[in-house]
């Protein structure tokens, strides 16, 4: 909930109110905590910023605040989505918001005692990005533990709604904070922001989402499951590349608004914390509206849509000499990013079962914040060199260039999928002296084929393929006999005896209907012969 990525509802059933996620207690007071915790965390980065123009201010020496602050993101994002899917989620989230607390008021002593530099401010939020990194996938993954399944676009819609909420008064109340009390107050402000969200969640009991019937998954395992999944998911990959292509230039003025607003247009902190508090409020803006934008045009065009708009927003600003202007540009800015994000962050939910829900969504993160720091650091040196203005054109030309060039990679493609367990694996029969440790384990699945049948069912078996390599498989294949004609050989690799029947409990409705699929060209009235071969090796 606290991430700047909560996804936004795509579309809900008319039925489905706005308020339906407030009917339930938990989910109402980790809202309100999560706004308060984010318009700290909004001080915190206004501050940051601010402060960093006033020590140097440099475009690429000031672009790097923004790197700090989401470069983490990118390297741990698969890490933490993997701890995700394995842990309790309530007491890793209370231990990640103290965390995050003690480093803001680590820092924000440092600017007490006056000894703040380049370099320990850099240090300091790359500090609370890494925090805010393991955390991420958790609060995404939660949200469904938090209401039923149908208020969970909903919900989704809400926790946008308060992150911009937030976003429009941090900002604003930073900036008057900084002009008339100096620049430690905001600091020691956000780090007693987030001792709420942790009463909050001592006191939250979550419901189970689901008796585990096997050991949990080592974190290694976990990881290569997740790629495996992510690689072989044709649903989330078309999201990610979306969104890099979106972040990659969509980060430009996020990056250098503290030097737009100090050197361009000549204002001082109040401005630069009104231009994001708009900013926010454009946001607000585009996320009411965009549940009847998406029954009218579509993801594809949402978020071509919201390009577009965040491309006139960094025109605006590259023109803007006063505050007028940059104001504008603003309202645009925050209303063009929710549409974008939000519908982002949509595709990318309803594209992933509940098993690698974490790992998924950190697969997406790590593509939204490397595209980000990546873009903050490319844009921070044009500025550097070729000058702000021409920074921003550039950015907002390529942002727009890229429209048709991912057009062909659909968004929200997985909605219509059913990813629900199905359960419909018969559990798989070994001898007594097979451990669960043991492997690799070889699955081979015989089918016999009408040769006239032969082509659809290879198409068929493509489909599968990317199936088992989804739920944890390798080394998947399909031969053919060379003397006997149609007969055919599946085969396929896991890691161990337990990822097999882990596999089993991976399979979703979708999943099944595709097997029933491929099944029906097995010719003699049966099921296909499955068989399973553990590894063995002699020292």
């Amino acid at each position: 909930m606290s991430s700047d990525v909560s996804p936004q509802a795509a579309s809900a059933p008319p039925a489905l109110s706005r308020l339906g996620p407030f009917r339930y207690a938990s989910f109402t007071a980790l809202w309100i905590a999560t706004i308060v915790s984010n318009i700290g965390g909004w001080m915190y980065s206004a501050a940051s910023g601010w402060l960093m123009t006033s020590i140097s201010p440099d475009p690429f020496t000031v672009s790097l605040v923004q790197v700090a602050a989401t470069l983490p993101m990118f390297l741990l994002a698969v890490p933490a989505g993997a701890v995700a899917d394995l842990i309790d989620l309530r007491k890793f989230l209370v231990g990640t918001e103290l965390a995050i607390a003690v480093i803001s008021g680590a820092f924000a002593l440092v600017i007490t005692l006056d000894i703040a530099t380049p370099g320990n401010l850099l240090l300091f939020t790359f500090l609370n990005g890494v925090v805010g990194a393991m955390q991420a996938p958790a609060w995404q993954a939660v949200v469904p533990q938090l209401v039923p399944r149908d208020n969970l676009q909903g919900a989704i819609a809400a926790n946008s709604v308060g992150i911009n909420i937030s976003r429009a008064v941090g900002p604003a109340l930073g900036g008057v904070i900084l002009a008339n009390f100096g620049f430690a107050v905001p600091f020691w402000l956000n780090a007693v922001s987030y001792l709420g969200m942790v009463g909050v969640l001592f006191c939250w009991r979550p419901s189970h989402r689901g008796r585990r019937h096997l050991p949990v998954e080592q974190f290694g395992s976990a990881i290569r499951t997740g790629f495996r999944h992510a690689k072989n998911n044709p649903h989330l990959k078309a999201t990610m590349i979306r969104g890099a292509a979106f972040f990659l230039f969509a980060t430009a003025y996020w990056a250098l608004l503290p030097v737009i607003a100090r050197e361009q247009i000549a204002g001082g902190p109040e401005l630069y914390g009104f231009i994001l508090a708009v900013i926010g409020i454009g946001a607000v803006g585009g996320a009411f509206g965009l549940r009847w934008l998406e029954s009218k045009f579509g993801s594809d065009w949402l978020v071509a849509a919201g390009t577009i708009g965040t491309a006139i927003a960094m025109a605006l600003f590259a023109v803007a000499r006063g505050p007028a202007m940059a104001l504008l540009a603003s309202v645009v800015a925050g209303a063009a990013w929710t549409v974008a994000v939000a519908t982002l962050n949509v595709s990318a939910q309803v594209a992933l079962p509940d098993w690698v829900r974490g790992r998924g969504l950190a697969m997406f993160v790590t593509v939204f914040m490397g595209a980000m720091a990546a873009g903050s650091a490319i844009w921070g040196q044009a500025a550097s060199t070729l000058g702000l203005v021409a920074a921003q054109f550039i950015a907002a030309a390529g942002a727009v260039a890229a429209i048709p060039l991912t057009w062909r990679w659909k968004l929200g493609t997985g909605a219509d999928v059913d990813l629900t367990p199905s359960m419909h694996w018969p559990e798989p029969m070994a001898t007594p002296d097979v451990e669960r440790h043991e492997g690799p384990v070889l699955v081979t699945v015989e089918y016999l084929v009408d040769p006239r049948d032969r082509e659809r069912f290879l198409a068929a078996m493509d489909q599968l393929g990317y199936q088992r390599r989804r739920n944890g498989a390798y080394g998947w294949g399909v031969f053919e006999d060379s003397a006997t004609e149609g007969r055919m050989l599946e085969t396929f690799l896991v890691e161990s005896w337990l990822e097999h029947l882990r596999q089993r409990e991976r399979v979703t409705q979708a999943d099944r209907a595709l097997q029933d699929l491929v099944n029906q060209f097995h010719s003699q009235g049966s099921e296909p012969k499955v068989t399973h071969f553990v590894g063995r090796e002699r020292d």
